[in-house]
């Protein structure tokens, strides 16, 4: 299952969590930066994040209005072990979707 995330909420989070502004310029920072929000933020410590193997993160540009005006955006694939239920996937993804909401 994959989300996206705008890159400006990426780093409202990290600076957020961690008091610094961060530049992201390729999946490489996003990865690394997804990973302190989930470490920062105790969601990993939760049973339902136990079944995740990982987040692979991947990136393309969405033009608003012409090729000026564009987003940067990170799709965010979670990557789960075989045996985990549906319900579960959704509970994980769901609750990293409400938190990139917020901020």
């Amino acid at each position: 299952m994959k989300v996206k995330v705008e890159g400006e909420k990426i780093i409202k989070a990290v600076q957020k969590l961690d008091g610094i502004e961060i530049v992201l310029e390729n999946t490489n920072d996003a990865k690394e930066a997804i990973n302190l929000i989930l470490r920062k933020t105790d969601l990993l410590k939760r049973d339902e994040y136990s079944k995740l193997k990982e987040v692979k993160v991947t990136s393309f540009q969405e033009y608003k209005t012409s090729a000026v005006d564009y987003k940067m955006i990170f799709l965010l694939e979670f990557l789960f072990e075989e045996d985990v239920s549906l319900d579960t996937k959704v509970a994980v993804i769901k609750e990293v979707q409400e938190f990139f909401r917020k901020i």
